[in-house]
């Protein structure tokens, strides 16, 4: 088991800080990359299943649900792929889709009431186990981690938007 007490010492350096934050959300994603395994086997999903899940998940917690066609270019992958992985989840009881309120020739997907409480019943014990392991952390640092993340995530993102578009086109 590794020491984490080094961890939690101040990097001496700002590109020290940097290259330990980067560590650290390299571990956050191989972690939750088994995490998410588990929970696709537990459940009888395939990785791409779990994968729709977390970008649907993602969407609606960010105000902007997604639907198939842009769930394809999320996801790397073809139209009718995706259509196939959708109708899989729809039928599995994980995912629906909901005509948007604003012009109901558009849908999008949602999770289900019973996705959400497969989802809440794996992934509660998690958010216990997380939000313990912040409750002795002052607010400021959580702010401050907030803003880290977000930093980072934006940045991911227009990353993404620089690679070659071969990289990451639907085939």
């Amino acid at each position: 088991m590794r020491d984490d007490t080094a961890d939690t010492e101040p990097a001496v350096g700002r590109s020290a800080l940097e290259t330990a934050i980067a560590r650290d959300l390299r571990a956050l994603t191989a972690i939750s990359e088994q995490i998410g395994h588990v929970f696709a086997q537990s459940n009888d999903l395939r990785p791409n299943d779990f994968r729709a899940l977390m970008h649907v998940a993602t969407a609606d917690a960010e105000g902007s649900p997604v639907s198939a066609g842009q769930l394809s270019k999320l996801m790397g992958v073809s139209a009718p792929a995706v259509t196939y992985l959708v109708e899989r989840m729809i039928e599995s009881g994980h995912l629906e889709r909901v005509p948007d309120p604003a012009d109901r020739r558009r849908v999008h997907l949602s999770y289900t009431d019973q996705g959400m409480s497969v989802a809440a019943g794996f992934f509660g014990p998690l958010s216990a186990h997380t939000r313990a392991a912040m409750a002795a952390l002052p607010d400021a640092d959580l702010t401050a981690a907030h803003r880290v993340l977000v930093a980072v995530t934006a940045a991911l993102r227009e990353f993404y938007t620089e690679l070659p578009a071969s990289a990451h086109a639907a085939e």
